[in-house]
């Protein structure tokens, strides 16, 4: 039986920790010819040793994805290196402050918007030129349930993974007949080191978002990563313009 990613050169971004380091790992255990990693984090040259030291060849580079230049530059540096894209996990992003709407700073959504969805555009953008120019490929952006439903508190990351959602929905119908899929994955709470500065320490607060989750726990990062692994995978061939959640149960509710 073939690997999920046999022989798929894939770029992570935000692949520093969290979803997208267990993701990069997951990548090369699944057959992948080359796992590119890019993050505004240094670890994450420590995420491509950890790849090559599975045999499979690794790039890093420094990226913020909210500036353009950079993510050409990172395209362009993973076409270079690896000859191809054949698949991209756009996992790239912050938690941003949390208030009440009428309470929310201009600079703080700014910022949230900039990388959270801005971010992703911008590196579809630039993984569309070239998956259109070696003819297809795949595309997985990371939303998230408050991509789904409402989230008090969190008016810019909201309104930031719905603007992904509908991204995705828009892409994918524009490059369905060009041979390029694109779907994003909607985690609840996640096991990261974003939700653990999110959660501050504060037990009650952990407490309370594990009473939220109907299946009695968070999410571990590698849950989230073999689910984008299967959509970045010709066993998801006819599945395009999907949001899929992985939340535990918690938007059933």
């Amino acid at each position: 039986m073939s690997l999920l990613l046999q022989d798929k050169v894939v770029l992570v971004t935000g692949g520093a920790s969290g979803i997208g380091r267990a993701a990069a790992i997951l990548f090369a255990k699944e057959g992948a010819a080359a796992v590119a990693i890019a993050d505004v984090d240094g670890r994450g040259q420590d995420v491509a040793s950890e790849v090559e030291a599975l045999g499979v060849p690794s790039l890093f580079m420094r990226c913020d994805v909210s500036r353009a230049p950079e993510v050409e530059a990172l395209i362009r540096e993973v076409v270079a290196r690896f000859g191809r894209l054949d698949g991209a996990f756009n996992n790239a992003g912050i938690e941003g402050a949390t208030a009440f709407t009428a309470d929310y700073r201009e600079e703080d959504w700014d910022r949230v918007l900039a990388v959270n969805l801005k971010g992703v555009w911008l590196c579809m953008k630039y993984e569309l030129v070239q998956m259109l120019s070696q003819g297809g490929g795949a595309i997985v952006n990371t939303a998230s349930v408050a991509g789904m439903v409402g989230w008090r508190g969190a008016p810019a990351y909201s309104a930031a993974k719905q603007g992904v959602v509908a991204l995705t929905r828009t892409a994918a119908l524009e490059y369905a007949r060009k041979g390029i899929r694109v779907n994003a994955i909607c985690p609840g709470v996640v096991r990261t080191p974003m939700v653990e500065r999110v959660l501050g320490g504060d037990e009650g607060l952990r407490s309370q978002f594990l009473r939220i989750e109907p299946i009695g726990r968070f999410a571990e990062p590698e849950e989230v990563a073999a689910t984008a692994a299967w959509l970045l995978s010709d066993a998801s061939s006819f599945v395009t313009g999907h949001c899929l959640v992985v939340d535990g149960g918690l938007t059933i509710q």
